[in-house]
């Protein structure tokens, strides 16, 4: 898909939403400073936006609640056409405006300070400021426009006061205060600010939002200081994606992915979220809504094999360093079982709640903020963390002493506790279970545990260490096999398939062309694969304790592809590819899942689905030669 894929919306009026109108999830873009993130729509208004950090209270959030939500419109004030972009190889998104008279555009970003690495000192940088920037410009003829910029702190509970002081407007609540500059006379009516203003060929205006402190003054934004940022911003972008080592047939997609996980790094302490966003639904008007805006252990280590992958190492040493710190044995910290998510801080508890007051996006309730599951048990972490331990030593450096004691608690307490049921990959409610993927994943953690010992000469318990993984071998070979299915299922002793065994040849438990694997993919192919798309399980055959359906899961579309790659079967492989790339959104993002008419659903963008997109191509790539 290309790096300029249009999509186009009918006439606006553009003064924002209509009462209780929602715009798809798919149209939306995503801009950061790899702290926080924000949602900019295509008709140009920023509906999700939490400062200053991916999970802190939101400051916009029309996106939950289309009326009390809050927002930050802008748009040209006459009927248009839109058409959104990404400024190539960047994080830097153009929303343009086509009307009667003329052609606008407005360039979103949140400049990234320093190396985009560094820790913030707390002494008022300017990487605490999480300066948002909207430059408006006329490109053609002459474009009136509109802004309203309405926050509705602490997911709108909280309220707020908004005064001019010095030409600007500050917005004021209990915890968090944001100041409002713009190169545009503004409006204050005490909550809200507006501003209306014409631009003709070649003239251009600026909005700048900042939070300010006791640290942090308000300061302006004047046009010159925005075009230096924004060729900054533009510049750390591309200068990142030249660590980029992938030249093969999928640039531009695997490219937008890396860029899009990089977004989802928090820079301060290298934590990795899960997506960008909180209650999305995975089904219009269901009950299965979470927060994604933490840092699961699982999902933040495939991360980290996605960008090695493509050769970017400094985010695989930065979580590395975040697991030493908040997950790995020390400290006082066992060596099991380990929580499966983490604040982006590491702080452990992430109490669920429901937020009442808001709607939901197009009324999807409930709202939730935290997430329960966070005291679950699901041994597949183990795997997962230690495989990209053991490919953070093969491809970036070898790990030290220190991690590798880490490593080896953390395999003897997988040799002592891998046979037990638990909550699974995909984090039922419906009661533990004998899960295959946990007890796969539960091999891969010892299994490359063994080869890191024996490529560095490490030592280890290695009789022991070899003695579960065989039993585990044995174990998912002997109940974990259909034979009335002639098929590997989801749990000990049953015939419910699921889209996670697709991880078998991927993890390299089992030859990809295996008579058992290839019959295995065949019968997921009848039962859970729709034109290319994957269902994770039948939720009517395998309770999960929650109401009403899902749609195809992306991750598992991807896996799909990798599986059959591995399998010799490319002509199929690569047209499921195919097939999902146009699931994609105008931009190349995805969310969790898609509905059963092609729509994007649940939170946006997934870490995840951006991750095995990558690892698909990379592999797909490879194997056409």
């Amino acid at each position: 898909m290309s790096e300029a894929s249009t999509h186009q919306d009918p006439p606006t009026s553009g003064h924002g939403q209509d009462h209780g109108h929602y715009l798809p999830i798919a149209d939306h873009g995503l801009i950061g400073d790899l702290r926080s993130v924000a949602l900019v729509g295509t008709n140009g208004t920023i509906d999700w936006y939490c400062c200053p950090s991916f999970d802190a209270p939101s400051v916009f959030a029309s996106i939950l609640d289309a009326d009390k939500g809050g927002s930050f419109e802008l748009a040209a004030a006459v009927p248009a056409r839109t058409k959104q972009f990404y400024f190539p190889d960047t994080n830097v998104l153009l929303t343009r405006f086509f009307t009667e008279d003329g052609v606008g555009e407005i360039q979103d970003f949140m400049p990234v300070e320093g190396d985009g690495d560094g820790h913030s000192d707390g002494g008022g940088t300017e990487a605490d400021r999480h300066r948002l920037i909207r430059r408006v410009l006329c490109v053609r003829g002459s474009v009136p426009f509109h802004a309203r910029v309405a926050p509705r702190f602490d997911y709108a509970a909280q309220p707020h006061t908004a005064r001019i002081h010095d030409d600007m407007v500050v917005f004021e609540s209990k915890n968090l205060s944001l100041a409002l500059t713009s190169t545009e006379p503004l409006a204050c009516d005490g909550l809200d600010a507006t501003a209306d203003f014409k631009l003709h060929e070649g003239e251009s205006a600026v909005f700048a939002l900042d939070q300010v402190s006791g640290d942090i003054e308000p300061r302006g934004c004047p046009r010159a200081e925005a075009e230096k940022l924004f060729g900054a911003t533009v510049a750390f972008w591309r200068n990142w994606l030249t660590a980029s080592q992938y030249r093969g047939r999928w640039r531009e997609m695997v490219h937008r992915s890396a860029l899009t996980l990089k977004l989802l790094t928090y820079a301060p302490t290298g934590a990795i979220v899960a997506a960008a966003t909180t209650s999305l639904p995975e089904q219009i008007g269901g009950e299965r809504n979470w927060d994604y805006r933490y840092v699961w252990v699982r999902d933040a280590a495939f991360c980290v094999y996605a960008l090695l992958r493509l050769g970017f190492t400094s985010e695989a040493k930065s979580f590395m360093a975040f697991t030493a710190r908040h997950i790995s044995p020390g400290d006082g910290r066992p060596a099991g079982p380990l929580q499966i998510m983490y604040g982006i801080d590491g702080r452990t508890d992430l109490h669920e709640e429901e937020l009442g007051h808001l709607e939901g996006y197009q009324g999807s309730a409930p709202v939730r903020i935290g997430n329960a599951a966070a005291d679950q048990l699901q041994l597949d972490i183990y795997g997962a963390l230690i495989d990209s331990v053991y490919l953070y030593d093969k491809w970036a450096q070898p790990i030290s002493s220190d991690q590798w004691d880490d490593i080896c608690a953390l395999v003897e307490w997988v040799c002592d506790h891998w046979d037990q049921p638990d909550e699974g990959v995909w984090e039922t409610r419906g009661g533990r279970k004998n899960f295959l993927y946990s007890r796969l994943m539960c091999w891969v953690a010892i299994e490359r545990a063994i080869r890191l010992a024996n490529r560095r000469g490490l030592p280890a318990d290695l009789p022991r260490w070899r003695g579960a993984r065989d039993t585990i071998y044995r174990r998912i070979m002997d109940r974990c096999w259909s034979p009335a299915r002639k098929a590997f299922v989801q749990h000990e002793d049953d015939d419910v398939l699921d889209a996670a065994v697709l991880m078998m040849p991927l993890a390299k438990f089992i030859s990809p062309t295996d008579p058992k694997w290839l019959s295995t993919l065949d019968a997921l192919t009848e039962d859970l694969v729709s034109d290319s798309l994957v269902y994770r399980y039948d939720p009517k055959v395998s309770p999960d304790g929650l109401r009403g359906e899902e749609g195809t899961f992306s991750i598992c579309s991807f896996w799909y592809v990798e599986a059959m790659t591995r399998a010799g079967r490319l002509d199929e492989a690569r047209l499921a590819f195919e097939k999902m790339l146009t699931y994609a959104n105008h931009l190349g993002l995805y969310a969790e899942e898609i509905s059963h008419t092609g729509e994007q659903q649940g939170n946006f963008p997934q870490a995840f689905t951006h991750l095995a997109l990558i690892s698909a191509a990379f592999n797909l790539d490879r194997a056409l030669g």
